[in-house]
């Protein structure tokens, strides 16, 4: 069967790379691609890397024209996506990009958004415990934020099997400059942005520190506590995610190694390397797959993981594209083959 497929916010890095994604999936047809100051336009205006999609005219980004597709993925600005969705019918998968659905609590979402919470949705990260159920079969998917999804499969082992404190968990992450989306800021021009890295966020302020505490809650059974940097990185595209936690009285290295091996072996997407091999963000670049490895600070009392993950890929549309992939109950690797890029 084929379905039909239409993309808002085509124009941005997030729907190109939805688009990207969707143009090699066998299952799928693309049907309308939209946004909103671009509409009118021949998409190869925005997106040229996408040769077979050149000639589309850009529409624009309204219920009426995404209504009559049987997947609709949602790609726009925080706190747009709620409205249309709304008014598209129960029986098409709306799959929200942008953080509209991603929390569970409403004070957290007006603190840290200031709007009015639209509710939460199945979360779109497949590989923490239990959420493969919740997204087969389902018509609404929030899909994780990027440092979220990394941050989260970085500590997930640790926290689901009770090896690692709740409180002083520290994660600081580097993030490609297409973390902070297509439109023009004077920060992220090359010469501001070559040669050199700066923090951002900093002080707990960051969108995503609620969704990381709220996933690893979930998986400790407890209120996880944590302390979110992130950090800009004179690169385009991925993440080097560096979680730190303090382990519990008597957990031993081997227990550390044992539970994430665990967690993760039978995984296609996500991988723990063989012990003295770290993880490097062109490994994963262009492509779903998550690298990590875990070591154990025994001085310091601390597991210290690094992942890193493609902030555009798995961090967002290849998350994305994964989700729909079994809420629709196709193969879950369908259309996300692709492999990381070296040198």
């Amino acid at each position: 069967m084929t379905y039909s497929v239409a993309v808002s916010g085509a124009t941005g890095y997030a729907g190109g790379e939805v688009l990207r994604l969707l143009t090699q999936h066998p299952h799928v047809s693309i049907g309308a691609v939209t946004a909103h100051s671009s509409a009118g336009e021949r998409l190869g205006v925005s997106q040229p890397h996408l040769r077979s999609l050149v000639e589309r005219v850009v529409e624009p980004t309204n219920a009426e024209t995404l209504a009559g597709h049987d997947v609709v993925f949602l790609a726009l600005p925080h706190g747009a996506s709620a409205e249309i969705a709304e008014q598209l019918g129960e029986d098409v998968l709306v799959i929200d990009a942008a953080a509209d659905h991603r929390l569970e609590d409403p004070v957290a979402w007006e603190k840290f958004y200031g709007s009015e919470h639209a509710g939460s949705w199945p979360y779109g990260l497949p590989e923490l415990p239990g959420h493969r159920e919740k997204l087969r079969g389902t018509k609404r998917i929030a899909v994780p934020g990027c440092y979220p999804t990394s941050a989260q499969l970085a500590l997930a082992p640790g926290m689901a099997a009770r090896l690692l404190e709740p409180q002083d968990v520290v994660i600081v992450a580097a993030s490609g400059t297409s973390g902070a989306g297509k439109s023009l800021k004077p920060h992220l021009l090359g010469a501001e942005t070559m040669g050199g890295m700066s923090p951002y966020g900093v002080g707990g302020m960051h969108r995503h520190t609620p969704e990381i505490e709220q996933g690893l809650s979930a998986l400790a059974g407890e209120p996880v506590q944590i302390s979110f940097t992130p950090t800009l990185a004179p690169m385009p595209r991925g993440i080097l995610t560096t979680a730190t936690a303090r382990v519990k009285p008597g957990v031993s290295a081997e227990q550390l190694r044992e539970a994430w091996v665990n967690m993760y072996q039978n995984e296609r997407f996500v991988h723990v390397l063989p012990e003295g091999q770290w993880p490097h963000t062109k490994n994963v670049a262009g492509s779903n797959h998550v690298e990590m490895q875990l070591a154990f600070d025994a001085h310091a009392g601390r597991v210290i993981v690094t992942a890193v993950v493609d902030n555009l890929t798995k961090g967002t549309a290849g998350g994305a594209v994964q989700s729909m992939n079994l809420a629709l109950g196709l193969e879950e690797h369908a259309g996300l083959q692709q492999e990381g890029m070296a040198p």
